[in-house]
């Protein structure tokens, strides 16, 4: 498999990766709907958060 080849599917796994994590979790009972928290994932004090720890070794 030559780089070209390599990148191309690496785009495609990726292009898979991000439209899979939009699905939204299903809820079977109404009282999880109401005790869990607002999506998070974009907050920037998180995304801070994460890119300090990648930098540390544990």
């Amino acid at each position: 498999m030559n780089e070209k080849q390599l990148q191309a599917l690496a785009r495609k796994n990726a292009a898979k990766a991000v439209k899979a994590d939009k699905k939204p979790r299903p809820t079977y009972d109404p009282t999880l709907e109401a005790t869990r928290g607002p999506d998070r994932a974009n907050d920037s004090d998180t995304q801070k958060l994460f890119k300090e720890m990648k930098k540390r070794e544990f």
